[in-house]
């Protein structure tokens, strides 16, 4: 299913026009790549904010209207309002269908509820949540699921375990070395135990009784 982004083409540029946008209820863009001129667009914040919601348009390949024109694009970077969480600012990355891709996807980790290891207490630590991706735009993944049902204690699954749809690359993996690049992903692990330690009263008396007796002896050495 394809997700249409509308936008308008705009010639004013600088922070006072951008702010006369937001003010409007606007937001400025840019379109840039595939070795075509960056095209500065205004976008809906409305339309922006609720498309924003899914988490599949962060990574698919969109139909941007340009004035009715339809641009194959990719989200590459938002800027937000700091104190408000309001979308200021988005760039969009122009695709070539024939071309591979370089972007990030998330990883989605499942089967915790059938995982052994946990019924039982044990932790599951996440070490990657999204993994950089290099694919024709068309075999674009929205995320890569990671099975951990069947991992047990002190197991753990690396970059190398994970099962990547077809024509999706892992670029970590495209390097000479693939052993120096194969982190680990995910482990089912033991729970730390918090250690407390226990002060006896009756030793910590002791201590404080020989310590006090010592220096009154000291003291009547003193006085002799």
């Amino acid at each position: 299913m394809s997700i249409t982004i509308n936008a308008t083409t705009r010639k004013d540029q600088g922070k006072g026009a951008s702010r006369r946008l937001r003010h409007n209820e606007e937001v400025p863009a840019i379109i840039y790549g595939a070795g075509k001129e960056p095209a500065m667009v205004t976008l809906n914040i409305h339309e922006i904010t609720h498309l924003l919601e899914n988490e599949e348009v962060y990574t698919s390949v969109l139909d941007l209207s340009v004035d009715k024109k339809i641009e194959s694009v990719i989200i590459k970077d938002l800027q937000r309002h700091p104190a408000k969480n309001l979308v200021t600012h988005v760039d969009f990355l122009r695709v070539d269908m024939n071309k591979e891709i370089v972007t990030n996807i998330p990883l989605h980790f499942i089967g915790e509820d059938d995982n052994d290891a946990m019924r039982l207490g044990a932790i599951l630590n996440q070490f990657v949540t999204a993994i950089e991706v290099s694919c024709l735009p068309a075999n674009l993944p929205n995320s890569v699921e990671v099975d951990i049902s069947k991992l047990e204690m002190g197991e753990h699954i690396s970059l190398t375990g994970i099962t990547m749809p077809e024509g999706v690359i892992i670029t970590a993996l495209t390097h000479g070395d693939i052993e120096a690049h194969d982190q680990n992903v995910v482990a089912v692990q033991e729970p730390k135990l918090m250690t407390e330690e226990v002060v006896v009263e009756g030793e910590e008396g002791t201590e404080d009784d020989t310590t006090e007796s010592s220096d009154d002896k000291g003291e009547g050495d003193s006085g002799s």
